[in-house]
């Protein structure tokens, strides 16, 4: 009997409830107007994301397109906000549903994937993963 358990390969045991798949990370790029820069930093830190860039930009439109497209030549902030991926459609969602419904709260979003992050406790930061993340 002994030689026939000791023939049988092991089973490796699965940990049951925790992934340690890798999160995957995408960069939000949101543009909106100077004013409600924080409110919507603050919507997408609601959302764990743990770091925020705020980069003040100008358009380039010239007046005539602005009128055209329903936009004032105000002063922009682009928000750059690391994200988890599994987070992504909800914040996308939420943003949206912002931009339709706060008076001059208009602006707009994009997601990029982010291919690499160096270092495993800037990814764990990142991914808001205390797991990665050492005391």
């Amino acid at each position: 009997m002994d030689e026939e358990k000791q023939k049988k390969p092991r089973q490796r045991q699965k940990n049951k409830g925790v992934s340690t798949s890798p999160i995957k990370l995408e960069l939000l790029i949101t543009v909106v107007e100077k004013k409600k820069a924080d409110f919507y930093a603050d919507l997408i830190q609601s959302y764990n994301c743990n770091m925020q860039i705020k980069v003040l930009a100008r358009g380039a439109a010239g007046l005539e397109m602005l009128d055209y497209l329903g936009l004032t030549a105000t002063e922009k902030i682009v928000l750059f906000s690391p994200i988890r991926k599994d987070k992504r459609n909800e914040i996308m969602d939420a943003l949206e549903e912002k931009f339709k419904s706060i008076k001059r709260g208009k602006g707009i979003a994009v997601c990029v994937p982010l291919s690499s992050v160096i270092g495993k406790q800037v990814f764990g930061f990142l991914a808001d993963d205390e797991r990665l993340i050492k005391e």
